[in-house]
């Protein structure tokens, strides 16, 4: 059975707990239920040697601070209703417009103002014929952040025997809502956040990805990526091209599978051997390198997060697509079921 500890209290004077899986390979998953986050996973690299290759904090506080909440990183948070943007806090339902809380600019990103990432879920340890899980729970009300329906979120995490974090999503609601989840994990494979994570080679089985304007909402456009630095089907060290990408990497990317599990992406660390390979039935998948991290955030064992100290690989639906009618639905309506599953799995190039 996994463990659990004291991982602090919230402002609102909640406690709350961390779990840990383990696995017989000496692998840890250390997830907190606030906010569903994942904290710390010790893997290894290629010499045997375990490496936590997570950003994140020591306890509660520290994804609470007013520096971080200014930031607002997401470190390894759950994602919801909503992943990614929905241009000007908008959108239409069924013949109904609904209004969203806006935090980041014109726009709602992330579930808005207090999302997934800020309440405390119900947990509930235990074990599979996977490995170790935390079934995590949630219930957000209708008019939650303005989206509709009263929505029942379940998430397992399970520790599996060959290294792997598997997510599973599942979620109900008892009135047409929109619905986008995902993981915000930060991963830097090096085991040493102090460095960035430039040479990191990255593989993304993705002939096309969601342009976008200014405020990084999708124009509908879905263009090629060969030719362009967004081309990854071919393994590429994200500082390669990333500054010939104003702002660096933070977009969407089409998926080539048709239906899952299908490849999502594959990055290699070449110094510690350590490879993460991604595995979804989600359309889309989203690369963002770290680019906002600036310097100001510290976290475990007194890392302090400069600009690339991380990246994130956050499976998904498309950003902005109750506004595409183009682009996959994310509609879930009453007496349907969302489920979907993402893996993360790490193993050793020697």
């Amino acid at each position: 059975m996994p463990t659990s500890a004291p991982f602090g209290t919230t402002t609102a004077g909640t406690e709350v707990q961390l779990f840990t899986l383990t696995n017989a390979n000496g692998v840890k998953a250390s997830i907190t239920n606030y906010g569903g986050t994942l904290t710390s996973l010790l893997v290894p690299d290629k010499a045997g040697k375990l490496g936590d290759v997570i950003l994140g904090f020591d306890n509660v506080s520290g994804y609470q601070s007013p520096e971080y909440l200014k930031a607002g990183p997401y470190f390894g948070a759950l994602i919801g209703r909503y992943g990614n943007r929905i241009k000007g806090g908008k959108f239409t339902l069924d013949g109904k417009a609904y209004t969203l809380a806006t935090n980041n600019g014109p726009n709602t990103l992330h579930g808005g103002k207090v999302g997934f990432d800020k309440v405390v879920w119900q947990a509930e340890p235990g074990t599979s014929a996977e490995g170790q899980t935390l079934k995590l729970t949630y219930l957000s009300r209708d008019g939650e952040e303005g989206y509709p329906g009263n929505l029942n979120v379940t998430v397992v995490y399970t520790l599996t025997a060959d290294n792997a974090l598997k997510i599973d999503y599942t979620a109900t609601t008892d009135k047409a809502t929109v619905l986008n989840l995902t993981n915000h994990a930060y991963f830097n494979l090096n085991h040493d956040a102090g460095r960035d994570i430039l040479g990191h080679q990255v593989t993304l089985p993705a002939d096309r990805y969601t342009v976008v304007d200014a405020t990084l909402i999708p124009t509908g456009e879905l263009r090629p990526v060969r030719g362009t630095p967004f081309d990854f089907t071919m393994p590429h060290a994200i500082g390669e091209r990333i500054a010939q990408v104003p702002g660096g990497y933070d977009h969407n990317w089409v998926l080539n599978g048709a239906t899952g599990p299908y490849a999502a992406a594959t990055v290699y660390e070449p110094e510690t051997g350590r490879i993460l390979e991604v595995t979804t039935d989600e359309p889309g998948i989203q690369l963002y390198t770290g680019n906002f991290l600036d310097g100001t955030l510290t976290g475990k064992g007194g890392t302090v997060y400069g600009k690339n100290a991380g990246f994130c690989l956050e499976t998904q639906h498309f950003p902005d697509s109750p506004n595409q009618p183009t682009f996959p639905s994310t509609v879930l309506k009453p007496g349907d079921t969302f489920h979907s599953v993402s893996v993360y799995k790490f193993g050793v190039r020697k």
